[in-house]
């Protein structure tokens, strides 16, 4: 296996939408989903996909995605 390679995905929870935005810019790729898990599985299938055009000196099996998440804060209840 070559080195991993990593892509950073940002995603940011839109409360109007009640969904998880993200991008990843070095795809690039966007998409949304209800959870982070869904957005992983959507971004990574386009990675793939696009990994040949945007970057074919990467090998796919080297290719790691992390997220970095936002999501404000939510009160407990008393």
């Amino acid at each position: 296996m070559s080195k991993p390679v990593i892509f950073t995905i940002s995603a940011a929870w839109d409360d109007e939408a009640s969904v998880w935005s993200g991008h990843c810019d070095d795809i690039p790729a966007a998409a949304d989903a209800a959870t982070l898990d869904e957005l992983l599985a959507k971004i990574s299938a386009m990675a793939l996909d696009l990994l040949p055009d945007n970057h074919p000196h990467i090998d796919p099996a080297s290719l790691f995605l992390q997220i970095t998440a936002l999501r404000e804060a939510e009160p407990t209840a008393a």
